[in-house]
């Protein structure tokens, strides 16, 4: 028994869907979804409607594609009502989502707990000079401005950065709690921290990479790894001793059909190199939270 992990598989694209389809059954394994599916609730369906049936169990995490209202989209459910739309979705295939308990992980490997997240952006992965009024101003001199800023909509809130104060309140309470009771797999789709963020050639869209609001949760509570995706830049990295696994499929051209999908799926569960020692398992449970 496995845990495997993949993200953006960019379903828009007829190769990702092609490619999908032919996933082989993995019955005794779970999957996770770390965001990026498609653009539509199409794309959704399609995607669990084959790995709901192939794999054991699946965890979901939105990614800011999924959450896009689309000009042709006639519900036009916008910000929190369609994220709440996606969780439903999920729950109708029995799939994980960060509304649900955090689960914990039956196989082998270290006793943890299995932490979906849905964080978000609020602009604040920026060198220290760049002020959050002139954010976006920085990043569009160099020709880079996120599609997020037309179609990701924060409603009921009053801007993305809002929407991700409230997702982090309330993941840190959630995290919290969790916390005393066993380690955890953090799961998101963004990053949790700016330095993960390396993009050579679009350097300033790390504004839409996530928020420093995360930068210490790995050493905050006890974390045995963390999983995400977004950057479409597949690399395994540690932070004080904690592994970071990005994830991404990506688009046809960053990916080679020959290894097919299944071909990137990231093992996650059991890892020799995902331990935690007692000692410092014990000393984050017991530290007060800042």
């Amino acid at each position: 028994m496995k845990l495997y992990a993949i993200s953006d598989l960019h379903l828009t694209k007829p190769d990702n869907r092609q490619a999908l389809a032919t996933m082989p059954p993995h019955p005794d394994d779970w999957l996770i979804l770390a965001g990026d599916v498609g653009e539509t609730e199409a794309h959704l369906h399609f995607a669990l409607a084959i790995l709901s049936g192939r794999f054991a169990q699946v965890l979901w995490v939105p990614g800011n594609h999924d959450l896009w209202t689309l000009p042709s989209d006639r519900q036009g459910m916008r910000g929190e009502a369609k994220y709440r739309r996606l969780v439903s979705i999920c729950r109708d295939y029995g799939v994980l989502t960060p509304e649900d308990p955090y689960v914990l992980w039956p196989g082998a490997g270290p006793t943890c707990l299995l932490a979906p997240l849905f964080t978000l952006y609020d602009y604040s992965f920026r060198p220290d000079h760049v002020s959050a009024a002139n954010a976006l101003e920085w990043a569009a001199i160099s020709g880079v401005i996120c599609t997020d800023e037309a179609l990701l909509h924060p409603d009921p809130y009053p801007s993305r950065s809002a929407w991700c104060a409230a997702r982090c309140a309330y993941t840190e309470k959630r995290l919290e709690e969790a916390s005393t009771r066993a380690p955890l797999v953090l799961i998101n789709h963004f990053p949790l921290r700016q330095d993960l963020v390396r993009l050579a050639r679009i350097p300033r869209f790390s504004l839409w990479c996530g928020t420093r609001q995360t930068e210490e949760w790995h050493t905050r509570f006890p974390v045995l790894a963390v999983v995400y995706g977004h950057l479409h830049i597949r690399a395994t990295d540690y932070r004080d001793g904690v592994r970071f696994e990005e994830v991404s499929l990506g688009y046809p051209a960053q990916w080679d059909p020959k290894r097919g999908v299944q071909g990137y799926l990231r093992e996650i569960l059991p890892r020799a190199d995902t331990a935690v020692d007692d000692n410092v398992y014990r000393a984050r449970m017991t530290q007060p939270h800042k």
